[in-house]
């Protein structure tokens, strides 16, 4: 298989419009790695850069250390599974998977050997005579599969693939997809909108937002140790919580006051907010880190009001508010039967599980972790040096896909003027 390298790819649409800046990444040999953001983060135009279908504006793509940027798709040896499928509806199971190699001239023989392997790996034998429509959404998504594994690349590429199939069904193709990583043992980039699906198949996780790179790193270190805000609130599902605080100090103490209680840090936590005094942070909790109480606890007890609960059985979701700001909990059925609207009951977080995050509207992408220094080599350019990305202001937020479409249609508009 192969290693892929992205070095300060950047890609730039007519009329200025940045869809993705300074992206630094190392996909190794073998490496299961999903790209993860919002809608217009720029994640799925990074993936068609690695594919060839978008040209690249800036930096340099490498896959098994040879140069790409102007390779053409076909020769990437790379194949890539789309969202919709793309199966040709008048051919049979075997003729779509089999199409790739038949216009590549390959000998009969192989291209039947390579189909009945693929068809085996992913449980198509059955369905080889059929057409597209005769199968289920899954199906589809497997031959799509198919069609990429007879090609025998040194990448595979995947674009959403699960986003059209039903929440049961995408469970299961999750598991068949990591799965079939294990088996082929083969460089997977993976692309997707779901932190979920994130956590449960990558062995690397890639964060994206606004067209920048927020973190690198193993599922579980980005959930336990996320570099700022974002990642910290994406990550994670019910997502962190976010309270508003203002630093204090009394006397030795450093203290984080959100108006209707008071929260004591660790001493670890208090050494790092000693800059902080005098300003407002964010405090994140997450969910499961919030222990619920029938008495007031004598330290850090956040006493709130309950505006919604969802029961789900072995857990419960509650919605709680205090005088201005509002969080969720997540609560053992095991902790107390039921909860009702409007109730007032306390909670303790487990302040060493909880983070403290610059509060910085001047530029998004610095609301960092102040408790925690994370390394950040993501954000280093190496072929000029150049350090970080240009501001992220709440004012200033655009999506790519939408400036993208409003320049083609400016350009539209400036040809029929000129006629």
């Amino acid at each position: 298989m192969a290693k892929v390298e992205l070095k300060g790819i950047g890609k730039i649409y007519d009329g200025g419009v940045r869809a993705v800046q300074n992206a630094n990444i190392t996909i190794e040999d073998r490496e299961f790695c999903v790209f993860v953001g919002p809608s217009g983060c720029g994640k799925s135009t990074t993936l068609r850069m690695v594919a060839g279908l978008e040209d690249i504006s800036e930096g340099e793509l490498y896959i098994d250390g040879e140069l790409m940027n102007d390779v053409p798709p076909k020769d990437r040896n790379i194949a890539m599974v789309f969202q919709n499928y793309a199966l040709y509806p008048h051919m049979t199971v075997y003729d779509n998977m089999a199409f790739g190699l038949k216009i590549r001239k390959m000998d009969k023989g192989e291209i039947q050997r390579r189909v009945a392997e693929a068809a085996k790996i992913l449980g198509l034998e059955t369905y080889l005579d059929r057409k597209p429509k005769a199968l289920s959404g899954g199906q589809r998504q497997r031959v799509a599969v198919g069609r990429a594994i007879v090609r025998n690349p040194k990448v595979f590429l995947f674009d959403e693939p699960l986003s059209n199939l039903d929440a049961k069904l995408r469970v299961t193709m999750r598991g068949e997809i990591s799965a079939l990583h294990q088996r082929l043992q083969a460089t997977m980039i993976y692309v997707t909108h779901d932190q979920i699906e994130a956590m449960t198949m990558g062995t690397k996780i890639v964060v994206m937002k606004d067209g920048h790179v927020q973190q690198i790193g193993e599922p579980l270190y980005l959930y336990n140790h996320p570099i700022n805000k974002f990642v910290a609130g994406f990550i994670g599902s019910p997502p962190m919580n976010f309270l508003t605080v203002t630093i204090k100090k009394e006397g030795d103490k450093i203290l984080a006051d959100e108006g209707s209680f008071t929260l004591t840090p660790t001493a670890e936590q208090q050494a790092a907010l000693k800059d902080y005094v005098g300003k407002e942070v964010y405090f994140g909790v997450r969910p499961e880190d919030l222990a619920y109480l029938s008495e007031p606890a004598g330290e850090n007890n956040m006493q709130m009001k309950v505006t919604n609960k969802e029961p789900l059985g072995a857990e419960t979701h509650l919605f709680l508010a205090t005088k201005g700001q509002s969080i969720i909990a997540r609560v053992q059925a095991s902790s107390k039967e039921s909860f009702k609207l409007g109730e007032t009951v306390n909670f303790k977080p487990t302040m060493e599980r909880c983070k403290f995050f610059a509060k910085n509207p001047e530029d998004l992408d610095e609301e960092l972790n102040i408790c925690e220094k994370i390394e950040a080599p993501w954000l280093t350019n190496p072929l000029t040096g150049k350090v970080g990305y240009d501001k992220v202001t709440a004012d200033h937020l655009e999506d790519p896909e939408a400036a993208k479409k409003a320049a083609k249609e400016a350009k539209k508009a400036a040809k029929k003027a000129a006629k």
